[in-house]
C-alpha cells in the first residue's frame, strides 16, 4: 500500500513540475480602510521579487488598490497617487469652492449642520459622504480602459466583493463599471453612502467577506498570496468610545473567519498596522512602509514562487491620456432637471479638448448644485479618436433641508440661526432659502434663486438686519446739534431692511456678472443723548428713509477656503446709483467700491494674504448713513461698513476711502492658526479728488490672532492696536458668520 502512495505522490510531483510554467498566482487583498494602503507596500515587494499576478480579488480598500493594480498601475505609481491625494477631502466629499457659484458659496459657508426635512420630518443622510469624490478619482484613473465592462479582460483579471444592504447577501462584482464597483465595495457603513448597481443597494464587502480567498481559488488560482490588514481585537483599555465598540463588534466575525482563511493562503502577509485606524490616511507613508516591511519577511517564498512561474508576458502599458477630445455628452437619469441646466452646470462645450482634471471639475460644478445623490460617468471611445462623456444621474429625493448654526461676535453678540431650504418649489432648478436669526439682535435673510448655469440666473433677496453699538460722536455731530456736547461716543440703534431683484451670469466662464434693482429702508436712532442731558435735543433720529437704486457687480473668487485660504485670487467690484429716496433734502448720488485679494503659500503651512480695497461716492448726497464706516473685526458687515484693526466698530467715516491689508497665517498644527495682520487706510471727504489717497496713511492698525477651525465654524480671538489713538481692542468670535 505504501508503494502505491509513494507512486501517486511521485506522479503528482512530476505532473506539477511539468506545469510550473503555467502556474497561476492569485492575490487577495483584505479591507481595512486607511490601513489598506499597506497593500501598496506589499505589492512593491511582490513586484521586486519578480512574481507575476494572474488574478486579483479585493474587498473595500483592497478592492480599490487591487482594482487600480489590475487596471495596469504599478505599485510605485499607486504610491505616487496616494502622495498626491488629499484623503480628507476625498472621504468628506468636500466640493472645492471653485466649483460653486457665488450663491452656493454664500449659502453653504454659514451652516454647521444640514439635515433632510421633507414632510417636516427630520431625517439623516445614509452616510457622512456621498462617495462622489472617490468615484471621480477612480473614474479618472481608469479612463484608459476604454470602458471595459468585463473585469476578466483587464490587464489582470479582477473581482471585488460588496454587500447587499437589503438582504445581507454577498455580491461578487466582476463586470460593469470598475470605478463604480470598487466604490461600492469600499462604501463603509455610516461613513460613505451605499451605491446602486443593477437595482441593488450595495455597501462595504467587508460586512460579509473581507478576505475572498475561496472565490479566488474557485477561479483557477494555483497559488494564493494574501495581504491581511484587518483589525485585531482591542483590550478594554483601548475601547474608549462608541466607534471603538462598534468596530470591535464588527471584527468578531472577520477575525473568526480568518482562522479558516489563513490556511487556504499559500503566502500570507500580515503588516503591523495595529497603531493605525481605518481613517489614518494622513499617515499613508508609514502605512505603506508597514506593508513593505511585512512583505520583505516573505521575500524568499516570493522569489521561489517567481522561479516556478518562469517567463510571463510583459507588463501592461497604459496609454497616456493627458488631454481628451470630447465629441458629445450623453445624459441618463435626469427626470426632473432639463438638459440645458445640466450642460450649463457642466461648463463643457463639445466638441472640445479637456484634461481629466477639467472633466472632474465639471462634475464638481454639477455636484455642487446639491440636486444629485450620485453622478456616475465614464468615457467611451467615439469616432476620430474622440470620446463621448456618458453621465448617469441619481437625482436626490430630498427637496427640503433644515440647517442650523450658532455664532457670537462683538457686534451682533450671540445668535442662533435656523434655516429652511426648499428646492424645486416653483421650477425644477430653483432654491428657496429662509434664515431666521434669533438672539440679542433679531434678523432674517430670505433668498430665492433660479439657477440656469451658463445662462442668466435670477435671484430675489430680502434681508432685515439690526444691531446697536457705540459710535464715535464726531461722525454724527452735525446731525445732532450745533451745540458742543461733552460726549466721546453715543449708542446707536441701526435697522436695515433691504430687498433686491437681480440677474447674473458667468463672465468668461469664471466670474459672476450681475445687475439688479434694490430697495433699502434705513433707520438710525439713539437714546443716549436724551438720557444723559437735561433737555431734549432734536436729531436723535438720524435716519428714517427709503432708498431706491440700480446696481451692477463683478465677482471672482478662487480662494480654497473662505476663512483661512491658502491660495487663490479674489475680486469684488460693485456700483450703486441712487436716483430716488424718501428723504426731504435728497440729491442723486452713486457709490462705487472694489476689493482685490491674493493669497499664496510659499512655505508649507505659512500663508500670506494681501488685500487692497477702495470706495468713493459720486455726487453730494447729504445722507451719511451709506458713507464708508471703518473699524472693528467681522466677516459679514452690511452696507459700506469695513473692518479695520486697531479701532472699534464705526470709528472712522467718510465718503471715500482706500485700505490695504497684509496678513501672515501660520498653521501651527492641523486647524490651528496664528495670524499676524497689519492694515492701513486713508478716509475722508473727496479723498480721490484731493489726491490725499496717495499720501502716507492716516490710520494704521495691527492685530495678533489665534483661530481654531471647528465644526461650528472658526473660533477666533484677536488683539489689535493702533498707534494713532494709543489704544487696543480685543475681538472674539465663534462660529460661521451670518
Amino acid at each position: 500500500m505504501k508503494n502505491v502512495l509513494c507512486l501517486l505522490l511521485l506522479c503528482s510531483s512530476l505532473l506539477s513540475f511539468s506545469q510550473e510554467e503555467k502556474l497561476k498566482v492569485g492575490l487577495v487583498l483584505s479591507g481595512g480602510g486607511a490601513k489598506g494602503l499597506a497593500h501598496i507596500g506589499a505589492l512593491k515587494v511582490i513586484e521586486d521579487a519578480g512574481v507575476h499576478i494572474d488574478y486579483i480579488a479585493g474587498t473595500s480598500m483592497g478592492a480599490i488598490v487591487g482594482g487600480l493594480y489590475a487596471s495596469g498601475y504599478t505599485a510605485t505609481e499607486l504610491d505616487s497617487i496616494v502622495n498626491h491625494t488629499n484623503f480628507n477631502l476625498l472621504i468628506q466629499d468636500e466640493i472645492p469652492r471653485t466649483a460653486m457659484t457665488f450663491y452656493e458659496k454664500e449659502n453653504t459657508e454659514r451652516y454647521a449642520l444640514t439635515l433632510p426635512f421633507d414632510n417636516f420630518k427630520v431625517g439623516f443622510p445614509s452616510g457622512l459622504s456621498k462617495g462622489q469624490n472617490i468615484y471621480n478619482l477612480m473614474s479618472g484613473l481608469t479612463v484608459h480602459l476604454d470602458n471595459k465592462t468585463d473585469f476578466s479582460k483587464l490587464p489582470i483579471p479582477f473581482f471585488c466583493v460588496a454587500t447587499d444592504i437589503e438582504t445581507g447577501e454577498e455580491v461578487i462584482l466582476d463586470r460593469g463599471s470598475l470605478a463604480k464597483s470598487v466604490a461600492a465595495s469600499g462604501s463603509i457603513p455610516s461613513l460613505i453612502a451605499p451605491v446602486k448597481i443593477n437595482g441593488r443597494l450595495l455597501i462595504d464587502g467587508g460586512v460579509v467577506n473581507n478576505y475572498p480567498v475561496e472565490e479566488l481559488r474557485r477561479r483557477g488560482a494555483d497559488v494564493i498570496i494574501g495581504v491581511d490588514v484587518q483589525d485585531s481585537l482591542m483590550n478594554r483599555n483601548d475601547l474608549k468610545g462608541a466607534f471603538d465598540i462598534f468596530t470591535q463588534v464588527s471584527n468578531f466575525r472577520t477575525i473568526n473567519d480568518m482562522k479558516e482563511k489563513i490556511p487556504k493562503t499559500d503566502i500570507y502577509i500580515r503588516p503591523d498596522i495595529g497603531k493605525f485606524s481605518i481613517l489614518s490616511f494622513e499617515e499613508g507613508k508609514a502605512i505603506i512602509d508597514s506593508g513593505k516591511v511585512a512583505g520583505e519577511r516573505q521575500v524568499e517564498a516570493l522569489q521561489a514562487l517567481a522561479k516556478k512561474q518562469g517567463e510571463h508576458n510583459h507588463p501592461f502599458k497604459r496609454k497616456p491620456l493627458d488631454s481628451l477630445k470630447l465629441s458629445r455628452i450623453d445624459l441618463a437619469g435626469n427626470t426632473n432637471y432639463p438638459r440645458s441646466f445640466i450642460l450649463g452646470r457642466l461648463r463643457l462645450s463639445t466638441p472640445g479638448n479637456y484634461s481629466l482634471t477639467e472633466i472632474n471639475s465639471s462634475i464638481d460644478f454639477l455636484s455642487a448644485s446639491g440636486n444629485f445623490d450620485k453622478i456616475n460617468y465614464f468615457l467611451s471611445p467615439d469616432e476620430d479618436e474622440s470620446y463621448a462623456l456618458n453621465i448617469s444621474l441619481d437625482e436626490s429625493e430630498n427637496k427640503t433641508y433644515l440647517k442650523l448654526a450658532l455664532h457670537y461676535d462683538d457686534l451682533y453678540k450671540s445668535a442662533a440661526l435656523v434655516n429652511l431650504t426648499r428646492k424645486s418649489s416653483i421650477f425644477t432648478n430653483d432654491v428657496t432659502s429662509m434664515d431666521l436669526i434669533v438672539g440679542e439682535n433679531l434678523r432674517y435673510n430670505f433668498q430665492y434663486y433660479i439657477d440656469k448655469g451658463y445662462y442668466w440666473s435670477i435671484g430675489v433677496k430680502s434681508r432685515f438686519n439690526t444691531f446697536d453699538t457705540g459710535v464715535n460722536y464726531s461722525l454724527i455731530q452735525d446731525d445732532i446739534s450745533q451745540q458742543q456736547l461733552n460726549i466721546n461716543k453715543i449708542d446707536i440703534d441701526l435697522k436695515d431692511f433691504t430687498n433686491q431683484f437681480y440677474v447674473e451670469t458667468l463672465f468668461k466662464q469664471v466670474a459672476s456678472l450681475g445687475i439688479g434693482a434694490e430697495h433699502k429702508y434705513i433707520k438710525v436712532s439713539s437714546e443716549t443723548i436724551n438720557s444723559e442731558t437735561e433737555v431734549d435735543i432734536q436729531g436723535t433720529e438720524f435716519e428714517n428713509n427709503d432708498y431706491y437704486s440700480a446696481f451692477g457687480y463683478l465677482k471672482y473668487d478662487s480662494f480654497d477656503n473662505k476663512y483661512y485660504p491658502k491660495k487663490g485670487i479674489y475680486f469684488n467690484g460693485d456700483f450703486h446709483i441712487y436716483p430716488f429716496s424718501s428723504a426731504d433734502d435728497f440729491t442723486e448720488f452713486s457709490i462705487a467700491k472694489g476689493k482685490i485679494g491674493y493669497v499664496f503659500t510659499p512655505i508649507t503651512n505659512v500663508s500670506f494674504r494681501l488685500f487692497s480695497e477702495a470706495g468713493f461716492k459720486i455726487g453730494k448726497g447729504n445722507q451719511q448713513t451709506l458713507d464708508f464706516l471703518l473699524g472693528g473685526y467681522g466677516n459679514n458687515f452690511i452696507n459700506n461698513m469695513v473692518p479695520f484693526y486697531g479701532y472699534d466698530f464705526i470709528s472712522i467715516g467718510g465718503d471715500s476711502y482706500i485700505k490695504g491689508l497684509a496678513e501672515v497665517d501660520v498653521e501651527l498644527f492641523k486647524n490651528n492658526h496664528i495670524t499676524l495682520s497689519t492694515n492701513i487706510a486713508n478716509v475722508e471727504e473727496d479723498l480721490f479728488s484731493t489726491g490725499n489717497w496717495l499720501s502716507l496713511p492716516d490710520y494704521t492698525g495691527y492685530a495678533l490672532g489665534y483661530g481654531i477651525e471647528t465644526f461650528l465654524g472658526p473660533m477666533e480671538v484677536k488683539y489689535s492696536y493702533s498707534p494713532e489713538v494709543n489704544s487696543s481692542q480685543w475681538f472674539f468670535s465663534l462660529g460661521f458668520w451670518f
